[in-house]
């Protein structure tokens, strides 16, 4: 029968219906001021921290050591801020209503909303670039080293926003998901951090410390910073943002009567 006859045409697949719901929620980001200060204040801070109190220049070392060390702390509130209107947003306006009536599967706006989040945060990321320029004028930086380095933040941004998204879609209050969004990535960064673990080692018995230790976004990401990629790392990040993402799903479908 021709489209004339009322005949319905073939519902979207999957993967146009996220595209279309990545191009959006992308351009979401750059229709207002916030993506904008978000970048400066982002760039402003890995700057401040890795050229003065980072000491890139008195180490005298052609590395980028200090702004490995500083982008998960950058990381733990900047990222939460991006995260927090992912779903709470569309909870309050009530567009969610559109995106779980869609006939492509809810899973499909979860991912292309993630992965939304997750380029703008590599190109706010990816604009570090100058201080990458400054050490290779300086000496001669092991590349491979400093490439393995990103490739760790970028992994740990993923982790941070598919954990933050799982918060947003929880509450309708922005400002509710930032808090609770910046507490559980708080839970996975300290899972890692020298001084929690020696404070476990002193009571805890070692299978604990060495569970929490492997929890720790910390670990994983310094094991990036000094070039070493291993594929235990690479699992534990893509297992995190997995998950995280399926709760997200699970989530929503579950809310997705309120």
């Amino acid at each position: 029968m021709s489209e004339s006859t009322g005949v319905l045409r073939e519902p979207p697949s999957p993967f146009v219906a996220a595209w279309a719901v990545f191009r959006r929620e992308l351009g979401g980001y750059f229709a207002t001021p916030v993506a904008y200060v978000f970048i400066v204040v982002f760039l402003l801070l890995a700057g401040v921290f890795t050229f003065a109190l980072g000491g890139l220049y008195e180490r005298g070392q052609a590395d980028l050591q200090p702004l490995f060390n500083t982008v998960p702390w950058l990381f733990l509130f900047l990222i939460p801020a991006v995260s927090m209107r992912l779903w709470s947003e569309e909870r309050r306006g009530g567009s969610i209503e559109l995106l779980v009536t869609m006939p492509a599967p809810i899973w499909s706006s979860v991912i292309a909303k993630f992965l939304a989040a997750w380029a703008f945060t590599l190109l706010a990321l990816a604009l570090t670039f100058p201080a990458w320029v400054t050490v290779s004028r300086l000496g001669e930086p092991d590349h491979g080293a400093i490439l393995a380095g990103y490739a760790g933040s970028a992994l740990m941004a993923g982790a941070f926003l598919a954990v933050g998204a799982c918060v947003s879609a929880a509450t309708k209050s922005q400002v509710i998901a930032f808090v609770l969004g910046a507490s559980a990535c708080m839970v996975f960064v300290l899972a890692g951090f020298g001084p929690v673990i020696e404070f476990l080692r002193g009571w805890a018995p070692g299978w604990l410390v060495e569970g929490v230790g492997a929890l720790g976004f910390l670990t994983r990401a310094q094991n990036f910073a000094r070039g070493v990629i291993e594929l235990a790392d690479l699992v534990y990040f893509a297992t995190v943002i997995a998950a995280a993402l399926i709760a997200c799903a699970a989530i929503i479908n579950a809310k997705k009567a309120d």
